[in-house]
Protein backbone atom coordinates (compact mmCIF):
# COMPACT_ATOMS: atom_id res chain seq x y z
CA UNK A 1 0.00 0.00 0.00
CA UNK A 2 1.40 3.38 -0.97
CA UNK A 3 1.78 6.21 1.53
CA UNK A 4 -0.95 8.27 -0.16
CA UNK A 5 -3.39 5.34 0.09
CA UNK A 6 -2.48 4.77 3.72
CA UNK A 7 -3.17 8.42 4.55
CA UNK A 8 -6.51 8.52 2.75
CA UNK A 9 -7.82 5.13 3.88
CA UNK A 10 -10.17 5.36 6.85
CA UNK A 11 -8.85 3.18 9.61
CA UNK A 12 -8.49 2.66 13.27
CA UNK A 13 -5.72 5.23 13.68
CA UNK A 14 -7.68 7.91 11.84
CA UNK A 15 -10.79 7.21 13.92
CA UNK A 16 -8.71 7.35 17.10
CA UNK A 17 -7.06 10.66 16.21
CA UNK A 18 -10.41 12.11 15.13
CA UNK A 19 -11.92 11.22 18.51
CA UNK A 20 -8.93 12.73 20.31
CA UNK A 21 -9.72 16.08 18.69
CA UNK A 22 -13.01 16.47 20.54
CA UNK A 23 -13.59 17.04 24.25
CA UNK A 24 -15.21 13.65 24.90
CA UNK A 25 -12.26 11.79 23.39
CA UNK A 26 -9.77 13.81 25.39
CA UNK A 27 -11.72 13.17 28.61
CA UNK A 28 -11.91 9.42 27.99
CA UNK A 29 -8.21 9.22 27.10
CA UNK A 30 -7.28 11.21 30.22
CA UNK A 31 -9.46 8.91 32.34
CA UNK A 32 -7.73 5.83 30.92
CA UNK A 33 -4.25 7.24 31.56
CA UNK A 34 -5.11 8.49 35.06
CA UNK A 35 -6.62 5.12 36.02
CA UNK A 36 -3.47 3.40 34.75
CA UNK A 37 -1.23 5.67 36.84
CA UNK A 38 -3.40 5.13 39.93
CA UNK A 39 -3.29 1.38 39.31
CA UNK A 40 0.51 1.48 39.18
CA UNK A 41 0.64 3.45 42.45
CA UNK A 42 -1.74 1.06 44.19
CA UNK A 43 0.21 -1.93 42.88
CA UNK A 44 3.48 -0.48 44.19
CA UNK A 45 2.00 -0.15 47.65
CA UNK A 46 0.44 -3.65 47.59
CA UNK A 47 -2.94 -2.13 48.29
CA UNK A 48 -6.27 -3.86 47.77
CA UNK A 49 -7.86 -0.80 46.17
CA UNK A 50 -6.48 -1.42 42.69
CA UNK A 51 -9.64 -3.17 41.46
CA UNK A 52 -11.46 0.17 41.17
CA UNK A 53 -8.77 1.52 38.85
CA UNK A 54 -8.81 -1.62 36.72
CA UNK A 55 -12.60 -1.59 36.43
CA UNK A 56 -12.87 2.11 35.58
CA UNK A 57 -9.98 1.93 33.12
CA UNK A 58 -11.67 -0.94 31.29
CA UNK A 59 -15.02 0.87 31.21
CA UNK A 60 -13.41 4.08 29.93
CA UNK A 61 -11.58 2.08 27.25
CA UNK A 62 -14.83 0.39 26.20
CA UNK A 63 -16.59 3.73 25.86
CA UNK A 64 -13.57 5.12 23.99
CA UNK A 65 -13.85 2.29 21.45
CA UNK A 66 -17.64 2.73 21.23
CA UNK A 67 -17.30 6.43 20.43
CA UNK A 68 -14.28 5.82 18.18
CA UNK A 69 -16.12 3.25 16.04
CA UNK A 70 -19.29 5.36 16.16
CA UNK A 71 -21.20 2.44 17.65
CA UNK A 72 -23.26 4.83 19.76
CA UNK A 73 -25.18 5.83 16.61
CA UNK A 74 -25.40 2.28 15.25
CA UNK A 75 -26.57 0.43 18.38
CA UNK A 76 -29.88 2.04 19.26
CA UNK A 77 -31.00 -0.41 21.98
CA UNK A 78 -28.74 1.24 24.59
CA UNK A 79 -29.17 4.83 25.68
CA UNK A 80 -25.52 5.88 25.39
CA UNK A 81 -25.72 9.38 26.93
CA UNK A 82 -27.32 8.05 30.12
CA UNK A 83 -24.97 5.04 30.24
CA UNK A 84 -21.94 7.29 29.93
CA UNK A 85 -23.34 9.72 32.49
CA UNK A 86 -23.91 7.01 35.10
CA UNK A 87 -20.52 5.43 34.36
CA UNK A 88 -18.69 8.67 35.04
CA UNK A 89 -20.89 9.67 38.00
CA UNK A 90 -20.43 6.33 39.76
CA UNK A 91 -16.69 6.47 39.05
CA UNK A 92 -16.47 9.95 40.60
CA UNK A 93 -18.32 8.81 43.73
CA UNK A 94 -16.25 5.63 44.11
CA UNK A 95 -12.95 7.45 43.57
CA UNK A 96 -13.95 10.07 46.14
CA UNK A 97 -14.76 7.44 48.76
CA UNK A 98 -11.67 5.36 48.00
CA UNK A 99 -9.36 8.38 48.01
CA UNK A 100 -10.65 9.61 51.36
CA UNK A 101 -10.21 6.14 52.89
CA UNK A 102 -6.69 5.79 51.45
CA UNK A 103 -5.63 9.24 52.66
CA UNK A 104 -7.03 8.63 56.15
CA UNK A 105 -5.25 5.26 56.47
CA UNK A 106 -1.84 6.73 55.65
CA UNK A 107 0.56 4.17 54.41
CA UNK A 108 3.23 3.82 51.82
CA UNK A 109 4.12 6.95 49.82
CA UNK A 110 2.76 5.47 46.61
CA UNK A 111 -0.55 4.82 48.38
CA UNK A 112 -0.77 8.48 49.39
CA UNK A 113 0.06 9.53 45.83
CA UNK A 114 -2.68 7.21 44.58
CA UNK A 115 -5.10 8.85 47.01
CA UNK A 116 -4.25 12.32 45.77
CA UNK A 117 -4.50 11.17 42.15
CA UNK A 118 -7.83 9.59 43.07
CA UNK A 119 -9.09 13.01 44.14
CA UNK A 120 -7.95 14.36 40.78
CA UNK A 121 -9.76 11.44 39.11
CA UNK A 122 -12.86 12.39 41.12
CA UNK A 123 -12.74 15.85 39.58
CA UNK A 124 -12.11 14.46 36.08
CA UNK A 125 -14.92 11.91 36.24
CA UNK A 126 -17.19 14.49 37.87
CA UNK A 127 -16.55 16.94 35.05
CA UNK A 128 -17.20 14.16 32.56
CA UNK A 129 -20.52 13.42 34.28
CA UNK A 130 -21.42 17.11 34.20
CA UNK A 131 -20.40 17.42 30.57
CA UNK A 132 -22.39 14.38 29.44
CA UNK A 133 -25.54 15.02 31.50
CA UNK A 134 -28.25 14.14 28.96
CA UNK A 135 -30.96 16.56 30.12
CA UNK A 136 -28.58 19.49 29.70
CA UNK A 137 -28.42 18.74 25.96
CA UNK A 138 -32.19 18.65 25.39
CA UNK A 139 -33.85 21.93 24.61
CA UNK A 140 -37.52 22.63 25.15
CA UNK A 141 -39.29 24.35 22.30
CA UNK A 142 -42.40 26.34 22.99
CA UNK A 143 -45.69 25.25 21.51
CA UNK A 144 -47.16 27.58 18.92
CA UNK A 145 -49.64 30.04 20.42
CA UNK A 146 -50.69 31.86 17.27
CA UNK A 147 -53.71 30.19 15.57
CA UNK A 148 -52.04 30.79 12.21
CA UNK A 149 -49.04 28.67 13.32
CA UNK A 150 -51.18 25.66 14.24
CA UNK A 151 -52.53 22.89 12.01
CA UNK A 152 -55.11 23.81 9.42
Amino acid sequence: MADSERLSAPGCWAACTNLLRIRKGILLFAEIILCLVILICFSASTSAYSSLSVFEMILAAIFFVIYMCDLNTKIKIINWPWSDFFRSLIAAILYLITSIVVLIERGHHSKIIAGVLGLIATCLFGFDAYDTFPLKQQRHTAAPTDPADGPV
